[in-house]
């Protein structure tokens, strides 16, 4: 009985660490999908001709609204498919 016991923990131990794995994934997700979307909330009532900036590491470059605005939509696209593709495993 404790070796049948043993035999099982070691899967249930791996099983129990691809979990975590898995949400905490999940997690991070979900955050990037917020935060995408609430600057595209702070993005679209801008009017076309606003100075818009893009981050790239310490440097900030002029950017068209509509390219940030793209850039953000592709991302929140991708993070909608990344937690759906999370939520199947």
């Amino acid at each position: 009985m404790v070796q049948a016991f043993v035999e099982i923990q070691g899967p249930m131990i791996e099983a129990t660490g691809k979990l975590k794995q898995v949400v905490a994934q999940m997690q991070n997700k979900e955050t990037e999908k917020k935060r995408t979307f609430l600057t595209l909330e702070e993005l679209r009532p801008l009017p076309e001709d606003t100075n818009t900036y893009k981050s790239v590491g310490r440097t900030f470059l002029l950017e068209p609204k509509s390219v940030l605005v793209n850039e953000q939509e592709k991302k929140l696209m991708d993070s909608e498919n990344a937690i759906a593709s999370l939520q199947v495993i």
